[in-house]
């Protein structure tokens, strides 16, 4: 199976500490990948360094088997990479389908918020609202939408850009269970569409229903990984994650 990420010895520090220590792994294409660990064992981190988010002091990434010394938040969308926040980040005084169409421009962020959308980009858009449950609230302002829905609406930006790879960190934290239904639906679509969804969760029920494989993260290192089913009943993740 093809590896779409890989590290070799990633290291980031945060004022001397390790926050991802040493830490080495590959990532198939085409599956769901849990991260899990205890507050604090780098999970995040490790998101938004690969997400170019921060910078990273010593080590490899590969993405497809390419080496990417560097790696800018604004190239997300050429290397087909989307993500979502803990803290979800939307254009709140905007309507809900501008927030898709937003992204849909090849140009600068800046200019897409000015551009005239054909037909072509409304249907695209409408067709993103469609799939995530949001058509009807196309034309409400984000900052009106209900905390699942906003949740919802980043996750449609991302099927809008069309990523290969997505990123989801904590999509279902404070979810009621009908929004993390429809969450998990919209992931295990994903992945018939052979797309690779690398996924921060703390709830295990989730992560054993939809995570083909899992890698447990303690102190920014790597602490277990394989099927979730395995790792999870593994002594050394009981002691430190489920503090058995």
């Amino acid at each position: 199976m093809k590896q779409v990420i890989e590290t070799k010895g990633l290291i980031k520090f945060f004022d001397g500490i390790h926050a991802v220590d040493n830490l080495s792994l590959s990532i198939e294409e085409g599956k769901i990948t849990g991260i899990v660990g205890p507050n604090g064992s780098g999970k995040t981190t490790l998101i938004n360094i690969l997400s170019g988010f921060y910078n990273y002091d010593k080590g490899e990434i590969f993405f497809s088997g390419a080496k990417r010394k560097k790696i800018l938040p604004w190239e997300n969308k050429i290397y087909g990479t989307g993500r979502t926040f803990q803290q979800i980040r939307l254009f709140n005084q905007m309507k809900v389908i501008d927030n898709i169409l937003v992204v849909l421009t090849e140009r600068n962020p800046f200019f897409a918020l000015f551009e005239r959308h054909g037909e072509y980009h409304i249907k695209c858009a409408e067709d993103v609202l469609k799939k995530v449950g949001l058509y009807e609230k196309r034309g409400s302002y984000a900052k009106d939408l209900s905390y699942g829905q906003q949740k919802l609406l980043e996750i449609g930006r991302i099927l809008a850009i069309k990523a290969d790879i997505i990123f989801l960190d904590e999509p279902f934290a404070g979810l009621f269970p009908e929004m993390i239904k429809r969450i998990e639906n919209i992931i295990r679509e994903l992945k018939n569409e052979n797309k690779t969804v690398i996924l921060v969760e703390h709830n295990m029920n989730i992560i054993r229903e939809l995570c083909d494989h899992l890698i447990v993260m303690d102190a920014g290192k790597l602490l277990a990984e394989g099927r979730p089913e395995k790792v999870l009943s593994e002594r050394a993740v009981l002691e430190a994650y489920l503090g058995e």
